[in-house]
């Protein structure tokens, strides 16, 4: 990694210590420290100097995103096995594990005022998390191609046409299913 002086473009520390691509970056809440996720590994880098200060693992799966709590003394890893991962800096210890997504945890994001966290993953979705007790609070999802499609009333599908489209989140209005047809109606 690379720290770069904004104001000139200057170089101003090359940090090395993981092994093939850095895939996250945090700098702690006070602007001293930064963290970084690539690989297998979890480091934490002192700006002023550009030291490793510390190593937090082993990492589980490849880390893929790092941010860190308001305090400065935790940090949350999102990695490869769709995992999210409570880290105690000073110790470097994983204090917490929790299952997140279908695939990998692709980015990581503390609310402004500091109470919950987001997490996005290949799947799809956005899950929602409260930092104090570490539950999910929500998941927020796109919508699938055939999501909330109303079938109701479309004609020429086969029973395995409308199974998939049902199974794909299309919907059938179970109060049209059961009204009588055109042809129905014409003869009452």
């Amino acid at each position: 990694m690379y720290v770069w002086d904004a104001s000139d473009g200057a170089l101003l520390h090359r940090m090395q210590g993981h092994q093939g691509a850095v895939m996250g970056v945090a700098f702690s809440p006070d602007g001293s420290r930064l963290a970084s996720a690539g690989g297998e590994a979890l480091l934490v880098w002192e700006v002023q100097s550009g030291a490793s200060m510390r190593a937090l693992g082993p990492h589980p799966g490849k880390a893929n995103a790092v941010t860190w709590e308001p305090s400065g003394e935790r940090l949350f890893s999102g990695s490869s096995d769709g995992r999210l991962r409570r880290w105690e800096v000073q110790s470097g210890e994983c204090v917490r594990v929790e299952e997140a997504h279908q695939g990998t945890v692709q980015a990581l994001k503390v609310s402004p005022d500091g109470s919950r966290l987001a997490s996005c993953g290949t799947d799809g979705t956005i899950r929602l998390w409260d930092l104090e007790s570490g539950h999910s609070l929500g998941t927020l999802r796109r919508d699938r191609p055939y999501e909330r499609l109303t079938i109701t009333g479309i004609r020429g599908l086969t029973q395995a046409e409308i199974a998939t489209l049902r199974a794909l989140g299309a919907v059938e209005d179970e109060a049209d299913e059961q009204s009588p047809s055109p042809e129905q109606a014409a003869q009452l």
